[in-house]
């Protein structure tokens, strides 16, 4: 963790700039009727979970160039998550990935306490061969062709269950990379009821108060024909399921142009929304820094999320998911989750009595100016002056450079190799 003494300096610089930010602000808010230390209490109160596996370089399918003071394994990963949360106090909670975060329950635990952080949803691992392992994942996992593999699969799954339950997570999400490559290669109705039968297993383990998020992807290993392709065949598989079954949207995981904040308010109407993994693409799954790309749609899912606030079982978990290849992947994490923060307070912001209006009138222009306003407010003062509050950074990307953080752990932590390509 970060001396605390180097936070408050950095933060005594800050805060009387802040101060004036702040009371700006909220003056310019409350001739909108606005409330800014409501708003403030809000966005306090708003957490995102940082996955394990996104404190370590990612890569490419053809190199990776591993940076200083890599985590060594899951308590290093802790770690740095504490350091993500003492900085931002946005990022409560830490998703694991198993089997590469496998590790004693009790050890889990209390690394987790010392760091003050808690454990999200866990996730599965079948898209690997790991080793000692009877039958490989080449040609699938849960939905095999072979029995015996399938079998192997859910019972990974079923041990994730299992570490979860004793950590205090309360869901587990399953992505695969099954599917096909070539026409012909599989039977498209067998291979997906493989699939269901596999994840009827699943479910039946999952505990009474517990969620299982399933998650689609477009592509990726499978270019020909993937299992869980779209939200459309996600929701069948969640609605095959049962009540404790909902869809996972990661925003990489989506065609060039495809309306993401209309397939959000689809599941949120039909009470299959389960979660967000946040990053950002140009391309296809590029899993970049959140709001890098496009900070504007990140804002339209929010406001989604924030016109569905208060309904019955709503309650979507969050997380980031994103590969770093070129920057310090704790300065990424800590500016995603902050720009995750902005677009909800954005969201906050939009005057929904008026936009309704204006809907119900076909209003085009005016609906769309509504929405534009709240985007183009900067609400970095109230994120900032949460932050201060909570005792975290007011700047937490320049306090985390000052303190050294980065050269101490690489003095300590052996070098990671970086021959080999992958995404992590």
């Amino acid at each position: 963790m970060i001396d605390r003494t180097i936070i408050e300096a950095a933060n005594a610089a800050a805060e009387p700039g802040l101060r004036a930010e702040y009371d700006a602000l909220g003056e310019q808010l409350d001739r909108r009727g606005l409330a800014i230390d409501s708003l403030k209490a809000r966005v306090a109160a708003y957490g995102i979970a940082i996955p394990s596996w996104g404190v370590g370089t990612g890569g490419t399918r053809f190199a990776r160039f591993p940076g200083a003071g890599e985590p060594a394994g899951i308590f290093d990963k802790l770690d740095d998550c504490g350091v993500i949360h003492q900085l931002t106090a946005a990022t409560p909670r830490v998703s694991l990935h198993v089997p590469w975060d496998l590790a004693p329950a009790a050890d889990l635990r209390a690394k987790a306490e010392e760091v003050g952080l808690g454990f999200d949803a866990m996730n599965s691992n079948t898209f690997q061969d790991q080793p000692g392992q009877a039958s490989s994942y080449k040609f699938g996992s849960l939905s095999h062709v072979d029995g015996g593999t399938r079998a192997q699969a859910v019972e990974h799954n079923l041990a994730c269950i299992e570490l979860g339950r004793e950590i205090g997570s309360k869901a587990l999400t399953v992505w695969v990379g099954d599917g096909s490559n070539f026409p012909g290669q599989s039977h498209f109705t067998r291979q997906f009821d493989r699939y269901l039968d596999s994840a009827r297993q699943i479910y039946a383990a999952l505990p009474g108060d517990w969620r299982l998020f399933t998650e689609h992807k477009m592509f990726e290993p499978a270019f020909y024909a993937t299992v869980v392709q779209d939200w459309g065949t996600n929701y069948l598989i969640a609605t095959e399921l049962g009540p404790q079954a909902q869809c996972l949207v990661d925003l990489g995981h989506h065609a060039p142009n495809v309306n993401i904040e209309m397939i959000v308010a689809r599941l949120i109407r039909f009470g299959k929304l389960g979660g967000f993994h946040f990053n950002d693409s140009k391309y296809g799954d590029d899993d970049l820094d959140t709001g890098s790309i496009d900070p504007y749609r990140l804002f339209l899912v929010f406001n989604e999320l924030v016109d569905a606030e208060g309904q019955p079982g709503f309650d979507p978990a969050h997380m980031l998911d994103q590969s770093h290849n070129v920057t310090d992947p704790i300065e990424s994490l800590m500016s995603s989750a902050m720009e995750v923060q902005r677009a909800y307070a954005q969201a906050l912001l939009v005057d929904r009595a008026a936009l309704s209006g204006y809907q119900e009138e076909n209003d085009a222009l005016m609906a769309s100016e509504t929405l534009k306003r709240a985007f183009r407010t900067d609400v970095g003062p109230i994120l900032a002056m949460a932050r201060l509050e909570a005792g975290a950074a007011i700047d937490p990307v320049a306090t985390f450079r000052r303190s050294g953080y980065r050269a101490e752990v690489a003095a300590r932590r052996p070098q990671s190799g970086g021959s080999g390509g992958g995404i992590v």
